[in-house]
């Protein structure tokens, strides 16, 4: 297995505008996710970015970075963009897809990721998971919920659903962490198909893949990575810094 790592990015975030520079602790957020994805020392590292400015930045800092077409509707599009860049001979059969908001992410996580596919021959996508934050999580929509199949260990496990829905029962609810890791024939695949009805009515791409019938296997990290996605979470963001 020889995996690469590749970080979409883009400025025109709807919810906070040019949140890949946004400052955290002296450092472009983009640079601290690409340092967590370089400590994980799993692969090369590169950003996929929508944006010259991003492109730019992670120069700055000794990165890499491929500008792709701004009008590209997904981050698996970027990375796929990227990698026909990257990679045009087809070197890297692994590809993990890490978001470009988590600048705390524990590079065991991304280790993780990538041990499914090394674990499991059948797996054609990883992910990760996280146990439920608080008893809010179950009926928030905005929290992803796996559906998982669990090894006997219960550190891993095959996912059978992805949801938004209410999740009901005293087993542990398993929320959903944006890091895929794709054998490149699955990223493919994946790419070339059209949205699935499952995709569209739960909005999580992630069913297109399983109505595909492609594999996904999870692993589980102790706890969700702090995430980017508004001015509060920035702070947050900040406070993290501050303290640590």
């Amino acid at each position: 297995m020889n995996p690469i790592v590749l970080i979409p990015a883009r400025m025109a975030a709807t919810r906070l505008p040019n949140k890949p520079l946004a400052e955290i602790g002296g450092l472009p957020m983009i640079v601290r996710v690409l340092r967590q994805a370089q400590a994980a020392n799993i692969g090369p590292v590169a950003v996929a970015a929508g944006d010259p400015e991003i492109v730019a930045a992670v120069e700055a800092a000794g990165g890499r970075a491929v500008l792709t077409d701004p009008a590209l509707p997904s981050g698996s599009d970027r990375i796929l963009a990227a990698l026909a860049v990257l990679d045009p001979d087809g070197v890297h059969d692994v590809i993990i897809n890490l978001q470009g908001d988590m600048p705390f992410v524990d590079p065991a996580v991304l280790s993780a990721c990538a041990g499914q596919l090394a674990a499991h021959a059948d797996a054609d996508i990883a992910t990760v998971v996280a146990p439920e934050a608080s008893a809010e999580d179950r009926s928030n929509p905005d929290v992803v919920k796996a559906v998982l199949a669990m090894d006997a260990g219960g550190d891993s496990g095959r996912a059978l659903y992805f949801t938004r829905s209410t999740l009901y029962g005293d087993a542990t609810v398993w929320r959903h962490i944006g890091i895929y890791g794709y054998r490149r024939a699955a990223l493919e695949a994946f790419n070339a198909a059209a949205p699935s009805p499952l995709e569209k009515r739960e909005k999580l791409e992630q069913l297109r893949a399983m109505e595909l019938g492609l594999t996904i296997r999870a692993a589980v990290a102790a706890e969700a990575p702090i995430s980017v996605d508004n001015p509060s979470d920035l702070q947050a963001a900040r406070d993290h810094a501050a303290k640590n």
